[in-house]
């Protein structure tokens, strides 16, 4: 019984850890949406975008907003693969 408070302090302390870890990923891409808001990029405006606006609904389909994104990240994510090892 002595080992149950430690365990539960142990859980918690990793809890607030990823909690930690996870609001500063949500702060820095905030941060970055902020900065390639203001370099006027058409995201979300590209050819294969699809936008309908009906009488009381609209839909919008950013696919080659979400394409374009997709293989950027991947270069991203690949080259530091690379440079990791």
């Amino acid at each position: 019984m002595g080992t149950l408070p430690a365990i539960r302090r142990h859980g918690m302390t990793d809890l607030a850890k990823l909690l930690i870890v996870l609001g500063a990923i949500l702060l820095a891409a905030g941060l970055l949406l902020l900065f390639l808001g203001r370099l006027h990029l058409p995201l979300g405006r590209l050819p294969g975008d699809i936008l309908y606006r009906g009488k009381n609904t609209t839909v919008y389909l950013p696919l080659a907003t979400c394409l374009l994104l997709s293989v950027v990240l991947s270069l991203v994510l690949y080259v530091l693969q690379r440079l990791r090892r």
